[in-house]
């Protein structure tokens, strides 16, 4: 399975397509910061671990930017109790 991630800053999402679909990660931006707002998993990709994939390279890529993080959605929430190597992004 080949999968793609990218930031796709026309949609103000962080993507990770695979076999033809893609989850993602919608975001706000400011100077400063990020702020993860909602992510979504089709159901095809689900089962997968598509979801924690995508959250690791959504906050690898937050950390490759140098901003700060705010986050707002559930699951990101989730994925970073489980991992707090990702505290330190904290706004």
């Amino acid at each position: 399975m080949a999968e793609t991630f990218r930031d796709n800053e026309a949609q103000s999402r962080f993507e990770l397509e695979a076999d033809g679909a893609i989850a993602f990660v919608v975001y706000r931006k400011s100077p400063d910061t990020i702020t993860l707002v909602h992510t979504e998993v089709p159901p095809e990709l689900g089962g997968r671990g598509i979801g924690s994939k995508l959250a690791r390279a959504t906050l690898e890529a937050v950390r490759a930017q140098g901003r700060k993080l705010v986050v707002k959605c559930e699951f990101i929430q989730g994925f970073m109790k489980k991992y707090p190597a990702y505290d330190d992004l904290l706004a």
